[in-house]
Order: C-alpha cells, then structure tokens, then sequence
C-alpha cells in the first residue's frame, strides 16, 4: 500500500510535454464516500488522445485540479478501498475503472451493486456513464489476477475496437467502403480494431504506420497489407475505402482526402501524432467526406437498445476473450507488459509515450 502523501500527475493543456507531480490535502471523508489508494494503470497512447482532446470530449472534467490550465488524464486500472463512509462498499476490495494519473481518489458510490458501484459525484453527473462505472473485481467476469496488466492495457482499447467495427458494420461501411486505412497502426486501439475487421470477409484491412513499426504491424497477421506513410500513394487513387484515424495527423489526413477520391467515410479516433494535431487546424477545405470524431458511449448506448445489455455483455465478453487469447498466445506475444514504479519512473514513461517513442510490444504499467 502506498505510504508516501497522496499526490497528482498533472500537465498543462495546451502544453502536454509540460508536467508535473502536485501534492494533494488528504480530505476527510463525508457520509456516502470512499477513499481508493490506486494500485496501477496503463499508460497508452489512449491516454494522449484524451489529452489531445480533453477540452472537445470533455476529459478533462474527471479529475478537476482546480488548478487553471492545468489537467489530470484519466486512465485505467486498478484501486483498492482504504476508507469507506459508505454501506456496501467495504475496506480492502478491489475495484477496476477510471481513475486519476495519481496515488489515490475520493468516490461517491451510488447504485451500488454485487457488480459495483458509478461515481455519483456531483461534478461528474453530465459525463458519459460508461466512464463513471467501478467493477468489483470479486464478482467482474472479465477479472483475472493473474492478468491484471493485460487488462489495464487492452480491455478499455479493446471495447473501443470492438465497437468502432460494430459501428462501422451497423452502417454497412458507408455504402462500399471495403478497404480500411487504419492510421497508427501499432496502437493498441489500432489493432484490435483490425483484429475485429480481419474476421469480416470482403474487406481489406489496410495497417498504416511509420517505417520502424512495419515489421510489428505485418507480424500480428492482422493487417491484409502494412504501409509506411510514405508508401500511401501505393494504393490506387479509386480505391473505395473509409479513413479510420487514430493518428489524429493533419498533414496525413490531407492527403488521404486529397488522393482517394471514393473515400466514403473518416472515421476520426484519436491523436497519437500530438505535434501534427487535425484538431487543432487542417480539418478545413478538405475534399471528400468531412472527418466525423467518433464516440464510443454513443455506439454502446445503441446497441444496449438494440440487444439488450445482457447481449451486449456476452457479445463484448466474447470478442474480449478471442482477442486476448491470440495477443497473449502468440509467439512473440502482441504485448508484454512492463511495471514501473515510483513518480519519477512515471514521469519518464509518459514522456516517452507522448513522443511516440518506444517498442510496440511494450505496454506499460504504472505503481504510483
């Protein structure tokens, strides 16, 4: 258990190389709230795309600093209960979810449930509820101890994945569009994405990515064909494809718009090029399809309507535990994960992650 004073990771948002470690009051708890000391998280490039567009997607409201211009980025993992003021909530479970980039948070359970409990803390009330959801790992079906890390990194990527192939299937790939272009194809999101699309027949998966991670990106098996950005233009101009954008890069989007005149559909997911940035310019007067920011919560909500939410979940279970067995079966394995202790690691490996640096196959692992 951590001993040393709680404290935040926080960065600057218009700014994000810029961060730092800010020590946190330990506030008293009030009837209806627990305390969680944060056990680990992941640090992917997921957590740069709710950075990138923390003002847009409202990411930043989570875990408010009260500090201006400054944000904490969320991540996930896993938290166990250090102090309850709420019945059904006990002193020692764990708990998987959304937390803070730091060493503890203050909850305020509600719906509490054999499953767990949602945040019902007033601030966040207007924020997706997919987010405010805390699973118990006593009872969570998706929950092994012996793959806890392998969770924090893929399970919140994967549940994106699978619902960005639902979502593209549900619309029929927007009349035609049976090639993909799938941007930063080395991320995790990235790839479990083609993952779900390799299995539909007819469509070729098309992995786009820079030149050091081609050989990662062909090795997954995954990908119909890996390109290094440089090699877009080897695809034939009428080709009828749709853009899955995970790179978030302005100079590439422009290009793709400007060379495939069929592209029926951009399909605008995160922001791992955070220097080359669409949403900060170059979204404009692009021919084509305009780019469409792509909303996991909403997909959910749908289906949920569609299937039932007990479908949903056996479903989602069901991809989970394909996608997983061949991530961790393969030789080498998609991911291995990597722990990193202490603020001064985490520091460094955010850095790091930030500037796109690092091999492919690492994921990494953060103990506050």
């Amino acid at each position: 258990m951590n001993t040393v004073a709680p404290a935040t990771f926080l960065v600057r948002k218009d700014a994000l190389t810029e961060a730092r470690w800010q020590a946190t009051a330990l506030v008293a708890l009030v009837p209806g709230q627990v305390r969680l000391a944060i056990e680990s998280f992941a640090l992917t490039s997921n957590n740069i795309t709710y950075a990138a567009f923390g003002e847009a997607m409202n990411y930043w409201q989570f875990f408010p600093t009260g500090e201006e211009g400054w944000g904490c980025i969320p991540v996930w993992g896993f938290a166990v209960v250090t102090e309850s003021q709420c019945e059904g909530v006990a002193v020692g479970e764990k708990f998987y979810g959304y937390y803070p980039m730091g060493s503890e948070v203050v909850a305020q359970p509600a719906r509490v449930t054999p499953a767990g409990f949602f945040d019902g803390a007033a601030h966040r009330q207007a924020l997706p509820v997919v987010y405010n959801q805390y699973m118990r790992c006593a009872t969570d079906p998706f929950y092994d101890a012996a793959t806890e890390d392998v969770q924090s990194l893929l399970r919140p990527l994967f549940i994106t994945s699978f619902l960005i192939d639902d979502f593209l299937a549900d619309n029929d790939f927007f009349g035609g569009g049976t090639t993909l272009l799938l941007s930063s194809a080395s991320s995790k999101t990235a790839y479990g994405t083609a993952f779900q699309l390799a299995r539909r027949p007819g469509l070729a998966v098309v992995g786009l990515t820079s030149p050091g991670n081609t050989v990662f990106c062909e090795s997954l098996g995954c990908y119909s064909r890996v390109l290094g950005y440089e090699q877009l233009d080897s695809l034939a101009a009428d080709t009828p494809c749709i853009y899955v954008d995970f790179a978030g890069s302005a100079p590439l989007r422009q290009r793709i718009h400007s060379r495939f005149g069929q592209l029926r559909y951009n399909c605008s997911i995160g922001g791992t090029h955070v220097d080359e940035l669409a949403a900060k310019g170059g979204s404009r007067d692009l021919p084509g399809p305009r780019p469409v920011l792509f909303f996991a919560p909403a997909q959910v909500k749908k289906r949920v309507a569609d299937w039932g939410a007990e479908a949903f979940g056996r479903k989602l279970a069901q991809a989970w535990q394909d996608f997983t067995r061949q991530v961790t079966g393969a030789r080498p394995p998609w991911l291995s994960p990597q722990r990193h202790a202490g603020r001064a690691a985490l520091q460094a490996v955010y850095q790091e992650v930030l500037a796109g640096k690092g091999d492919p196959r690492t994921g990494h692992i953060l103990l506050p």
